[in-house]
């Protein structure tokens, strides 16, 4: 397992890059991007009201972040399995669900009534969180261990 390791140590040092990459992305998010909901979700967020929040930065600010951790994480299965085949498809994957991921969280925002802060919370984590490399990782692995 060491010698594998060793052999590869290239490849580990880019995954380690890219993880880093993402980390920073978490470490410097007040910074880089609009998002009123950050502070919102750190508080006790169920009874709340929503913030006032401005809708074209808010959009463009979870489509930067989205674009970020997604770069970052088609880099991170690149890394691993060597396929561009592989990071088409999930680069097909991930607009896929950002779309679908927007349309709720603002259709949430806009067209519900009552208090879906959680729901919204949780629509709002897999928008800025690469939630979707932990899913495609194994799943991608598991499909070429069947190849």
């Amino acid at each position: 397992m060491l010698q594998k390791i060793l052999n590869n140590k290239v490849r580990v040092l880019q995954f380690l890059f890219f993880v880093v990459l993402l980390v920073l992305v978490r470490a410097f998010e007040n910074q880089l991007f609009y998002d009123p909901f950050l502070d919102f979700f750190k508080k006790d967020f169920a009874k709340l009201p929503l913030p006032s929040f401005n809708v074209v930065q808010l959009f463009y600010g979870l489509l930067f972040r989205y674009t970020l951790n997604t770069a970052i994480s088609l880099g991170i299965i690149y890394v691993l399995f060597k396929e561009i085949m592989m990071v088409k498809f999930a680069f097909v994957l991930y607009y896929f669900l950002f779309m679908i991921l927007m349309v709720a969280f603002f259709y949430i925002i806009y067209f519900t009534w009552g208090n879906h802060n959680w729901i919204l919370f949780y629509i709002r984590r897999f928008i800025i969180q690469p939630i979707f490399l932990l899913l495609f990782v194994p799943g991608f692995y598991y499909q070429k261990q069947n190849k």
